[in-house]
């Protein structure tokens, strides 16, 4: 499709060759938060070529800030016209470990051009949503100049969810405070057709474990009447989801419904990639599901592995529990009904033990806003008259609720390249080069409609 005559839309097409070079140099970095799997100099490189493209757009204050949990954040500001409101543009550097890197048809930390698209760990979450910021800035000065006053912020550790921005934007208060913020860490419904994200669902992360035995037992001499730990805790996971797979946690309710743009379950057959014959889990709509209703998943399980495992009962045995909780439910009440849940469902009177390891609250946003209408507008003219949807997200980005109790007068728009086409957290991560394209128009945009709002 022809992109908008606006000049705006020319200046970032003829900017991105230069997108396109950015972002190769950004995923080149292994960026992953976790520095027991990568080393924190990759890390520390990407936030520097962050604060230098700042640097080099002429922001001031540029500084790396060095959070709680270890990493480091990128803040730098751009003044604007004297009076004009002021703008945070929100993305993050650091990404998920590329999982099996065999299983990636290029490496993953080397964007690479592929049927119209750029593949690369980060390239749309949220690598991507940095040029995205940048192109969009870069156009309004060719043009007239930057209308408002924006503030840039991008964040070291989202990926982990180890809370390090949040911990320092609350130490720190003023330094965010702005009158819209962006957050580019969403994306479209479907490639072209340009969305907001109205809500978010929180999350929390719980480890389980189960002990019955002072040791592993043989399971021919003892097996049968010994308590095995495994299998205690397969019957405390199962307890978790219905029959039909829905989630069920004592006292949460899960009976959510979304109101809005709908999900077919053909289109999510296809974008999740379900295996023919196998069927969907839970009742109610798609949207219902993933957006309006609690989602708990079991992350990971310690117990032995298959190659090499001796014919035993189990001692021990201990689980990674992650629970998405929507728009309305306290995290903080779900993970207490959570482990309320595991320890009652725990069989045979086995030991048992709960420990929180991360949190985030839900989120709404103020979709008849001042902000949302100059977005809407903004979208439009970039996508050809499409008009703007809403939809919801199943993950979680807790910065968004720390920024609104910081700020309950500010707007926060969620926008990005994240599409279903995108396999982000999954092998063979992409973006879509027009959904950049089209994406950094709409951001600049907006941010000239917004100054006159």
């Amino acid at each position: 499709m022809p992109m908008s005559p606006h000049p705006i839309a020319e200046t970032v097409a003829s900017l991105m060759p230069r997108a396109k070079a950015e972002l190769t140099e950004l995923v080149a970095f292994k960026s992953v938060a976790d520095f027991e799997q990568y080393p924190k100099s990759e890390s520390e490189a990407a936030a520097n070529w962050v604060a230098d493209a700042l640097r080099t757009e002429g922001f001031q204050d540029v500084a790396l800030l060095d959070t709680p949990d270890g990493t480091q954040s990128v803040y730098g500001y751009l003044p604007g016209p004297e009076g004009a409101p002021t703008v945070l543009l929100y993305a993050h550097y650091d990404v998920q470990p590329p999982l099996d890197e065999a299983g990636w048809a290029t490496p993953p930390f080397e964007l690479t051009e592929r049927a119209g698209r750029w593949y690369g760990r980060g390239s749309a979450d949220c690598k991507g949503g940095i040029v995205m910021h940048l192109l969009a800035l870069r156009a309004l000065k060719a043009n007239g100049g930057v209308p408002v006053h924006v503030k840039l912020i991008a964040e070291g550790s989202e990926e982990q969810g180890t809370g390090g921005l949040e911990r320092y934007a609350e130490e720190h208060p003023e330094l965010l405070r702005a009158d819209t913020i962006v957050v580019g860490d969403a994306g479209n419904f479907r490639v072209g057709l340009p969305t907001v994200t109205a809500t978010l669902r929180g999350m929390t992360l719980v480890r389980l474990q189960i002990d019955t035995l002072e040791g592993n037992l043989h399971s021919g001499q003892f097996g049968g009447a010994a308590p095995d730990a495994l299998a205690a805790l397969v019957r405390v996971l199962d307890s978790l989801r219905s029959e039909d797979g829905s989630t069920t946690i004592d006292g949460l309710d899960a009976d959510g419904v979304w109101e809005g743009l709908q999900y077919t379950d053909a289109d999510f057959r296809g974008d999740a990639k379900v295996l023919d014959g196998v069927g969907l889990v839970g009742d109610g709509t798609v949207a219902d599901r993933i957006w309006a209703r609690p989602a708990v998943t079991v992350l990971g399980i310690d117990c032995p592995p298959v190659v090499g495992a001796t014919p035993s009962v189990q001692a021990g045995a201990r689980a990674l529990i992650s629970l998405r909780v929507p728009p309305g439910v306290d995290a903080a009440d779900a993970t207490k009904l959570l482990r309320a849940h595991l320890e009652a469902h725990t069989p045979w009177g086995a030991r048992v033990s709960t420990e929180q390891i991360g949190q985030g609250q839900a989120f709404r946003a103020d979709t008849t806003s001042p902000a949302y209408e100059a977005m809407a507008a903004a979208l439009s003219e970039a996508y050809d008259g499409e008009k703007m949807q809403a939809q919801g997200m199943g993950g979680s980005i807790p910065l968004c609720n720390t920024l609104a109790s910081l700020y309950p007068e500010a707007e926060i728009l969620l926008i990005g390249l994240n599409e279903p086409e995108a396999q982000i957290h999954a092998v063979n991560e992409s973006v879509s080069p027009e959904e950049l394209e089209r994406m950094s128009v709409a951001e600049a945009l907006f941010l000239q409609r917004y100054a006159t709002r």
